[in-house]
């Protein structure tokens, strides 16, 4: 595993192991060129709120996804949807993408948005 998603895949891993060893909800983030997706995960692997630009409410608004104002919407999306089932406190999984960019837009707008980190 010397090649680029490798050594994400390990901080990934590293990362999730020790949200898992807390035992609390933990916002997962994905990114690929074209999209962003923030999914809140409780700790028994269940889905509670998902939010992405895949989404047709949110693709109206941008001209692409795969942007920094794209990922502020996601985050702010997420942020609601956490409300709306009762989940204010979390721990954010940046999947072993490094925090910056598209990233730190997300979780910006997620803790505008209410989510506490």
């Amino acid at each position: 595993m010397k090649d680029k998603v490798g050594s994400r895949k390990r901080r990934a891993f590293r990362g999730r192991k020790r949200i898992a060893s807390l035992g609390v909800q933990r916002l997962c983030i994905h990114r690929t060129p074209r999209h962003m997706y923030a999914q809140i995960i409780g700790p028994d692997s269940r889905v509670i709120a998902s939010a992405s630009t895949v989404e047709a409410e949110v693709r109206k608004g941008l001209a692409t996804g795969g942007n920094v104002n794209a990922a502020q919407i996601v985050g702010k999306r997420i942020a609601e949807k956490a409300k709306a089932v009762g989940v204010s406190k979390v721990a954010f999984d940046r999947s072993g993408f490094r925090y910056h960019g598209r990233v730190k837009a997300l979780a910006d707008a997620a803790r505008e948005g209410g989510l506490e980190f």
